[in-house]
């Protein structure tokens, strides 16, 4: 039975609108037809977006409950986007648990009949006190305070979608792995064995565009976890990322797993690096589950989604990045 959707126009509050799969989601939802506002802190962070037709950028700090609530108020949905992969518990807190409450909150008080959570593949709100990493911890702990606070609330849908790691252009991840090999004659890769299902993020993008426009159902909380078609482990990411960028002459580095006691060293002396650290002892945390879907869970395929596979799509951006200027 093919799906339905509302076309009715809706105005959309995209937190986290600003970043990686941030901007690929609005592109998405314009091109859909919706209207947009983007609040992030510093108006400069939107440059990428601005440009979009029907997207309005508000500068402000999400936060802040009053200000927050302001910005809830005169939008039927709101997408959170909002993530960090590094920092501190208090940190993790505050970006996904503390931010999860306000966001609620203000949506409550607004009366918006929709909620998108960006969650995290392995996120799991019954196991938020036992999850390995603080991530995964505070993912879940985000995902429980909404279905807590929606639990009264029967006119609000919430839909919690959990990608595994994203890939694309301009990602920190595979481009990261190819301007390594780019410097490096061989790679020592913490984590070398662990598991992911990476998803391309235009069917991200797309995913939050097609479960916003789902009609109602039955159940208040809908979770989609979404993946791409393959399974591979890291230390297969990394040789595929130097491959495709033609990394030693087209062949990639070696690339030697270590490890744990010599992972969480090289972890440690990452988090001391200034800047985002390319991997923290909270990562290797994380990676002690594998990142994959679980086959009783919907996905792309259910929202009529078909998922792209990796090589394809980043031999394209990987080797653009490593061509001669």
């Amino acid at each position: 039975m093919p799906m339905q959707y509302s076309q009715r126009m809706k105005n959309i509050l995209v937190l986290g609108g600003t970043g990686f799969v941030g901007a690929h989601v609005c592109e998405q939802l314009v091109r859909a037809g919706w209207t947009i506002t983007v609040p992030t802190r510093r108006r400069v962070n939107a440059q990428a977006i601005q440009h979009l037709p029907g997207l309005t950028v508000l500068e402000l700090d999400v936060h802040d409950q009053a200000a927050l609530t302001r910005a809830v108020a005169g939008h039927t949905a709101v997408v959170n986007l909002v993530a960090i992969l590094h920092g501190s518990a208090q940190a993790f807190e505050r970006a996904h648990v503390q931010l999860a409450e306000k966001l609620a909150q203000a949506c409550i008080a607004n009366g918006v009949a929709h909620l998108v959570q960006i969650s995290a593949l392995g996120a799991d709100p019954a196991h938020r006190e036992t999850a390995p990493s603080r991530y995964l911890r505070s993912k879940s702990a985000a995902e429980a305070v909404l279905v807590q606070a929606l639990a009264e609330q029967p006119a609000m849908r919430l839909s919690v979608l959990r990608p595994s790691v994203i890939f694309g252009a301009n990602d920190k991840f595979l481009n990261v792995f190819a301007a390594l090999q780019a410097v490096f004659p061989f790679i020592p890769l913490a984590g070398a064995d662990a598991r992911f299902q990476p998803v391309w993020v235009c069917d991200v993008a797309q995913a939050v565009v097609r479960v916003l426009a789902l009609p109602p159902g039955n159940e208040q909380v809908r979770t989609w976890e979404l993946v791409g078609p393959q399974v591979l482990r890291l230390r297969e990411l990394v040789q595929l990322a130097g491959v495709l960028s033609g990394a030693g002459g087209g062949r990639g580095r070696p690339v030697f797993g270590l490890p744990m006691w010599l992972a969480r060293i090289q972890a440690f002396l990452m988090e001391l690096a200034p800047g985002a650290p390319m991997m923290s002892r909270d990562n290797l945390d994380s990676m002690r589950l594998d990142n994959v879907a679980n086959a009783h869970m919907p996905g792309l395929a259910q929202l009529g989604i078909h998922a792209a596979a990796l090589e394809p799509v980043a031999s394209s951006y990987l080797r653009s990045a490593a061509a001669p200027r």
